[in-house]
Parts: C-alpha cells; structure tokens; sequence
C-alpha cells in the first residue's frame, strides 16, 4: 500500500518534495537506532532512490513533529467520510475523494496567506516539486507452490494459475489492488487483489487444458460457475444445448482459445451464428481459414530441365480429339 500511496501522490500532485518525513511504520523501518538513525527496509529505499527522495524518521514518542499532519487527516476525514460513504469499489471510492478533495481546496484559505486559497497556493509552489517520469513498480514478493488444482494461497485467500504451473513454484507479486504471478520469467495469472480472507478468484481460461481431458466438469466445476462468456461464445453454448455431447463440442470451441485466442474465437463464433449455424465443426474451420498460410519459396529450375518448347495453352485441343473419338464411334 504504501508504494502505491507514493504512486498516486506523485500523480495527483505531478511530483515529489526532495526530502520525506516518514513515522517508524514497518512497512518503512527494519530497526530503530539512536535519534534519527533507522534501517530502512530494502524495497522502501529502493522505492525512495527511484523518485529521489531522502526517507527521514520521525522520533519515537514524539507526536508533536507530526501532529498537524493527524490534525488535518482527522479533519477530512471527518468532512468527507460523514455520513459513511457507499460504494460498489474501492476505485469509486477514490474516484469521489479525489474530486471532494480538489473542491474543498479550491473554497478553503491557505491558513499562512488568507488572500490565497490552499489550491492556489499549490499551483504557485507545484513548479518546485521533483518530476517524476515514471512509477515504481512497487510490490510484494513471495515465491508459492501452485496446488494440484491450480490454486496458490496468499494472504488468507486464493487465487487460480494457469494449468501449467501446477504442482510448481511461482513468483507472486502482490500489488494494492492486483496480484501477477510469474513461472518461469512469463505471467501465469492476474486478478484483482481480495481484501479480508477465505475468498477464491477464479480465472476459467486457466482450467482450459483440464477441461479439455473431461468436459462434464464445464458443468459443473467450481471454476465455470457464473462464467460471464462474451455474447457469441455464450449464444453458442445456448443452442447447443445441454447433454454429454453438447458439453464434448462447446469444450471443442473452448479449446481453440489456447492455441487462437479468446478474441479469435469470439469473432469466428460471431460469423457462423451470421451463417446460421453453431456448429463447432464450423468454427474451427472458420479459425483455421484465418490462418496465415506462408507461401512455399520459389524454387529455381535446372537449366537441363527447362523446356525449349514451351507447349501453347490451347483448349480447344479438347473438342478436336471429342470430334476424333466420336467420328471413330460412329465409324464403327
């Protein structure tokens, strides 16, 4: 979280100050020595080399060298946070802040310099602020084994990987609001981060190579419970009804997704629903028409091959022997 709080500031501001005052939170600090002396932890001064920031600490037990920070924190807090916000996600949320935020400095007076209001007075300093090119690539790691059913768990919660890392060890990066997994130097999976614990993040595309060798799971296995198809995929499903069969030629369909990809696929399921049919026979065939076919190379022909006649291209040579058969039939 932190890394993305920094993130976001230097968005949200189009900078950063040269020097930042940090209190002694863990996610900052591995150890506290005398004064200001700190060992910060590794990712947080690789993060505060990147946008060339100096970390400072605050004094233990010290509350007045930050406490007109806490001060304005509760204040909007209070302000904005009363009555209790709803929203769907957290992104909405932000969403609203931000904007309430930039209202509230915009009408409210700069408390050194009453003729100016607070968001006047940042544009005027905003000039001085470090430019900062682009984000760091702030994360967690942590290196987890994928179960036989293509889960890992992290953080109390589980999330789904592709196939072919099951059973092996993967790298996890976790993010604010998103977790990658990488196996070997590719990504194996993304999914939005799930807050508090026992929640499961399904990706079904990443159960594709399984449900190819047993297809009665499309029904019901947990992974394509509620899964949100794209239109013509889902029109297909529909009209191909439900049954062993059905399920044998819609996981068919599903297939070319690892080899064509899930767009291509939703194209040539759209073109033969134009054509009338939901056939899987037919889409495949519509996919592999799109192939892209590389010419055979021309080849150069041996000077002791070449013909020195080339023979004319004369059709009608084909009714001068039909008349000399059917003269021949009728002379007999």
């Amino acid at each position: 979280m932190v890394f993305d709080a920094h993130a976001r500031a230097a968005a949200f501001y189009g900078g950063l100050c040269e020097r930042g005052i940090y209190d002694n939170m863990k996610t900052a600090v591995d150890a506290v020595f005398v004064g200001k002396e700190r060992r910060f932890n590794r990712r947080f001064a690789q993060m505060c080399s990147h946008y060339l920031v100096e970390p400072v600490a605050c004094t233990p037990a010290s509350g007045w060298e930050k406490g007109q920070v806490e001060n304005q924190v509760g204040t909007l807090r209070q302000r904005l946070f009363t009555p209790r916000l709803r929203a769907k996600t957290l992104e909405e949320v932000n969403e609203r802040l931000h904007d309430e935020v930039i209202v509230w400095a915009q009408q409210t007076s700069h408390p050194e310099d009453k003729s100016r209001t607070v968001w006047e007075v940042f544009q005027a300093e905003q000039p001085a602020l470090i430019t900062v090119s682009d984000p760091f690539d702030g994360f967690h790691e942590a290196t987890l084994s994928v179960s036989k059913t293509c889960l890992i768990h992290f953080d109390r919660n589980r999330y789904s990987v592709a196939a072919i890392a099951a059973g092996k060890p993967v790298q996890v990066r976790a993010y604010a609001t998103r977790i990658v997994v990488w196996f070997n130097g590719a990504i194996v999976a993304e999914h939005p981060r799930a807050f508090g614990h026992g929640h499961t993040r399904y990706n079904p595309l990443h159960y594709l190579p399984v449900l190819v060798r047993k297809p009665g799971a499309l029904r019901n296995g947990a992974p394509f419970r509620d899964w949100d198809l794209p239109p013509a995929l889902a029109t297909v499903r529909t009209r191909l009804g439900r049954g062993d069969d059905a399920d044998r030629q819609f996981v068919g369909v599903l297939a070319a997704i690892l080899t064509d990809g899930l767009e291509a696929v939703e194209v040539a399921c759209r073109e033969a629903l134009a054509s009338g049919t939901h056939s899987r026979d037919v889409i495949l065939n519509i996919l592999a028409r799109r192939h892209d076919v590389t010419p055979a190379p021309a080849m150069a022909v041996p000077t002791a091959l070449t013909l020195s006649i080339e023979p004319a291209a004369d059709c009608g040579r084909y009714d001068r022997l039909r008349a000399v058969r059917e003269g021949c039939h009728g002379t007999a």
